[in-house]
């Protein structure tokens, strides 16, 4: 029976799963590569480490399923979103280390289409908001750095994209220089609307259209891999929470994931329309299935500490020595007593934006435990979600959308029971945990499956998708709504700290 390869390249590894054609996971393999952290601020990987580490995991996953290259009918690439790779087109040599979305090097370049007052016309172009996150800006920075480089590009010797590009450039040995609508979306320079680069944003980012690749659909013939003398198809492409909400099945309007890791990424699909947002969340191209189909759109929200407030439970307090502990200890007490946690390490995002916000730990008495505080902990990753669901249905009724009806949620930490239910209780809609939890590298094996004819249409992979618990709310709405605002009161306490040190 034939199966498909998933490439699913992150920030930190890469990873390979090979899957059959019931959806199931036949085996994977995981290779971590290097941190570059040249300046405070700046984060780089080298290609040349992420393509070994992709190439290695593909052979030892095969090698793991007990199959070889013949058996793999499709390959599908999902990848880290935002990152930028520049190389040479006739030597396929990268002229720098990659650029990571972690990085902030271009920040006041950002700050400054800011100030001249090009946010408005970037948000209604591309749905998103002129930060050092995204792509357009890392490029030109490339392009200006390194000597030739600009020239070179507008001559067509270079070519530039995202990690979806530089495997497809690889796997193809230098034929084909593509990258998906997904991925296109996140670089600051495609228009949502058209699926297509922008030349107005071409000329306000300083990137010439000649180094940049083809936009191509997420699923179909895209181009074809040559290795160990055979040809495969690479049918399936999107950007990692794109891939995501693919693999949980979030095909109809409505229906939203939330991934539950050092933060926390959601998405929620909206349909054919794109919706703009006004808490400044991102909108996002979700997917485009075939060249003759219509764009899809999600609206996406970020928590910057979810896991990693556990994290420092661990590693600044002390209290547990990993997330099971955590958990055990959470568990431990029937609730946090009044405790709550705001974990605003690094200031807030959606829908506050608030940068000078700080954390903050609030309701202790002296009857306070280890327990209690490990329990706000973890609740305040529901509340945060929750938060940022909220904002994303207020967005989504102005535009007579479809509302939220139930979460699914992957992710590290969407294994606690706990964290799942209480979440559930202050959105007050079901939040459904899958049996098969790889939802990125899954969304990727979907599409590429999709595309190469092996399934019919996407029905049936949502067909697939099976339920492995679902958490009903069980607080009133009464209830709800006085937890909530005891945290917005306590979120309000945690914000502008910064500017009074």
């Amino acid at each position: 029976m034939p199966v498909i390869a998933a490439l699913d390249q992150g920030t930190s590894s890469s990873r390979t799963l090979i899957v059959d054609l019931q959806g199931q996971v036949l085996a994977s393999a995981q290779r971590e590569f290097a941190q570059h952290y040249p300046q405070p601020g700046w984060v780089e990987h080298d290609p040349l480490d992420i393509w070994a580490t992709q190439s290695a995991t593909f052979t030892e996953a095969l090698a793991r399923a007990g199959l070889g290259l013949r058996d793999v009918a499709a390959i599908g690439i999902t990848n880290q979103r935002e990152t930028v790779v520049l190389w040479e087109r006739a030597t396929g040599r990268p002229l720098a280390n990659a650029i990571v979305w972690q990085d902030r090097r271009t920040a006041s370049i950002c700050a400054e289409l800011e100030a001249n007052g090009h946010a408005p016309e970037l948000q209604e172009r591309t749905g998103l908001l002129p930060d050092a996150y995204f792509s357009a800006t890392k490029l030109a920075w490339l392009l200006d750095r390194i000597p030739g480089a600009r020239a070179r590009a507008e001559a067509g010797e270079l070519a530039a994209g995202t990690i979806d590009s530089w495997l497809v450039f690889k796997l193809s040995g230098g034929a084909a220089h593509i990258t998906d609508v997904s991925n296109a979306s996140r670089t600051l320079l495609c228009n949502i609307h058209t699926g297509d680069w922008d030349d107005a944003l071409l000329a306000l980012l300083r990137v010439p259209r000649a180094v940049l690749p083809v936009i191509v659909p997420n699923c179909g013939a895209l181009a074809t891999a040559h290795l160990g003398g055979l040809e495969i198809p690479i049918t399936g492409m999107a950007g990692d929470q794109q891939a995501a909400l693919f693999g949980q099945a979030c095909l109809q309007p409505g229906m939203a994931k939330n991934t539950y890791g050092t933060g926390c990424f959601a998405l929620q699909h909206t349909g054919t329309q794109p919706v703009t947002s006004q808490a400044r969340l991102l909108t996002t191209v979700a997917w485009k299935l075939g060249q003759d189909q219509p764009l899809h759109y999600a609206l996406e929200g970020s928590v910057f500490v979810a896991g990693a407030a556990v994290q420092w439970l661990r590693d600044g307090l002390g209290l547990v020595q990993g997330a099971q502990q955590a958990q055990q200890l959470a568990d431990s007490v029937p609730s946090s007593d009044g405790v709550l946690l705001v974990p605003a390490f690094t200031g807030l995002g959606a829908p506050y934006w608030d940068a000078q916000a700080r954390g903050l730990l609030i309701g202790i008495t002296r009857g306070t435990t280890a327990a209690h505080i490990a329990r706000a902990t973890i609740e305040s990753m529901a509340y945060q979600s929750a938060e940022l669901f909220a904002a994303m249905q207020a967005d989504v009724a102005a535009q007579g959308g479809a509302p939220l009806a139930e979460l699914r949620v992957d992710g590290g930490a969407a294994v606690n029971d706990t964290l799942m239910q209480f979440q559930a209780d202050l959105l007050g809609v079901p939040v459904v945990r899958p049996v098969q939890a790889e939802s990125t590298a899954l969304g990727a094996a979907y599409l590429a499956g999709l595309g190469a004819g092996l399934w019919p249409d996407a029905a049936t992979l949502g067909a697939l998708w099976q339920a492995q618990r679902r958490f009903e709310p069980r607080l009133s709405a009464d209830e709800r709504e006085h937890r909530m605002a005891r945290w917005a009161r306590a979120v309000e306490r945690a914000r502008g700290w910064a500017d009074d040190a």
